[in-house]
């Protein structure tokens, strides 16, 4: 059975950073799409950041120049690194796996809380 396990999150004061990661196992890791998602109170899960096994990346606005998205393929991990955070980026991160070839292989992980507060 397919496993996405978030680590990294917790309480951040604006203006910080953490780096979420997430350890993926019973994958053929290259041949998925590696993303980020994010979903805060009371509102739809969004798009935070994607990449592919060639290492094509791709972002939502609120994020581009702050977050940067990565994978290690040696440990089968992706990384977020979140800088300047803003407290509207408090959410539950939620990572997710895409099979590049056949989009109904479509996973999810756990979420990590990410709160950003003074």
């Amino acid at each position: 059975q397919v496993q996405l396990v978030e680590s990294g999150g917790g309480l951040v004061q604006p203006g910080g950073s953490l780096r979420l990661s997430c350890a993926a196992s019973r994958i053929i890791f290259s041949r998925y799409v590696m993303g980020w998602y994010r979903q805060a109170p009371g509102k739809q899960r969004e798009l935070v950041a994607t990449i592919t096994s060639g290492g094509s990346t791709n972002y939502a606005d609120s994020v581009k120049g702050r977050f940067t998205i990565s994978r290690d393929y040696s440990k089968n991990t992706v990384y977020l690194q979140m800088n300047s955070l803003k407290v509207e980026d408090t959410a539950v991160y939620y990572c997710n796996a895409r099979d590049a070839f056949l989009s109904s292989l479509n996973y999810w992980g756990q979420g990590t809380q990410v709160t950003v507060s003074s």
